[in-house]
């Protein structure tokens, strides 16, 4: 083996996803599963019913100690003072230049293991990004707090879907019924102690995400595949995760943002807090909303067919390139293709009529306001 070739790791249930004959394929490090049956067969299995995503190969940190809040509140652009005990925050950690090194969750978490004083909290951050991401903590940390990296020893399902709360309840006696949108408790589940059940996902169609120790993920996938029998549960892989984000409007790192992206830019004004007070790249921010910025993340629908693909060229009618396609699919539940990009100020208004430049064609298409599915 070379010196520059990169091991492939796998979550605690990959050889379950192997058995169970999943398309896999390397995503962000990992040997995931793309599908097991088809896209769309999982995907409307999530719209209608009740499916279950290893999301495992995501990152999780704790930040622990008596500045762990003015430090969130430094590297990340949300108000995270707002958050209570049990309360999560959809946010995003800017780099000094007014890019985005990642989009994440802010978990705030008990403080009965804190000294006086502290405060604890949980980073969940995407799987290609957690050296980055820790890297970067620790060259921002001048603060007295204690960080630690616990994503190798968490295990992580998502289980999302209408029927989703049904299937879980069976396997705990927290009334989950109780637990509010983008709120968590800890508590037993599936035999288990000390189990964050969130509700939190993001297929816009509602469920749940399980965070259990990495040793006891096999037992919890097995337990909740024999339950989930009787309730129509189907796995899914990463393909059918993408196109229900999409569908949502939901920006996927690396393609949708990143760090030549503003956050103001991508449609994340509201979890862009200059209210807060100075935070990294907040001037920058703070100019970004005042003077207004060159670009905007648009949604559009495609009249053809063909699906736009990361990459092509965003055209006006006359010809001229307006913008550039970051992500796009057919959509299983509309059955027409959909996606997002970036495109110039002057051109961003719903109802714009587009042309997406394939190379060998010009599809036409009309910018629209998302979500694209209304649930």
């Amino acid at each position: 083996m070379s010196a520059d070739t990169q091991v492939v790791k796998e979550t605690p249930i990959h050889s379950r996803h192997v058995e169970l004959g999943a398309k896999m394929a390397s995503f962000a490090g990992f040997d995931m599963p793309i599908s097991y049956t088809s896209i769309k067969e999982e995907h409307q299995a999530v719209r209608e019913g009740v499916g279950v995503f290893d999301v495992s190969h995501m990152g999780e940190f704790i930040i622990r100690g008596k500045d762990a809040l003015p430090f969130l509140q430094q590297i990340t652009t949300n108000d995270v003072s707002k958050l209570e005990i049990g309360e999560i925050q959809y946010s995003c950690m800017p780099n000094m230049k007014g890019g985005i090194m990642d989009d994440l969750l802010v978990y705030r978490l008990s403080e009965e293991n804190c000294s006086a004083g502290e405060r604890a909290y949980m980073m969940v951050v995407n799987a290609g990004n957690i050296d980055k991401n820790w890297d970067w903590l620790a060259e921002q940390n001048n603060h007295d707090i204690h960080i630690l990296n616990i994503s190798q020893r968490t295990g992580l399902l998502a289980v999302q879907g209408p029927k989703a709360i049904d299937l879980l309840q069976e396997m705990t006696e927290v009334d989950l019924s109780a637990i509010k949108y983008y709120n968590f408790v800890k508590g037993d589940f599936a035999g288990m102690g000390n189990v964050i059940i969130s509700a939190t996902g993001y297929t816009g169609s509602g469920g749940f995400e399980i965070y259990v120790n990495s040793d006891q993920l096999p037992t919890l996938w097995d337990t909740m595949m024999k339950l989930g029998k009787n309730h129509g549960l189907v796995p899914c892989g990463l393909g059918a995760r993408d196109t229900l984000r999409l569908e949502m409007g939901y920006c996927l790192y690396g393609n949708d943002i990143d760090e030549t992206t503003s956050p103001i830019e991508a449609g994340l004004s509201w979890i862009t807090k200059l209210s807060k007070g100075e935070f990294n790249s907040s001037e920058i921010f703070t100019k970004h909303k005042t003077e207004g910025v060159s670009k905007k993340l648009m949604a559009f629908i495609i009249e053809d067919r063909r699906v736009p693909r990361n990459g092509y060229k965003i055209e006006d009618e006359k010809g001229n390139v307006i913008g550039k396609v970051t992500s796009g699919t057919m959509s299983p539940s509309l059955g027409i293709p959909i996606g997002m990009g970036y495109i110039d100020m002057e051109h961003a208004k719903v109802n714009n009529p587009i042309l997406i430049n394939t190379g060998k064609k010009h599809l036409k298409g009309e910018l629209v306001k998302a979500p694209f599915l209304k649930i």
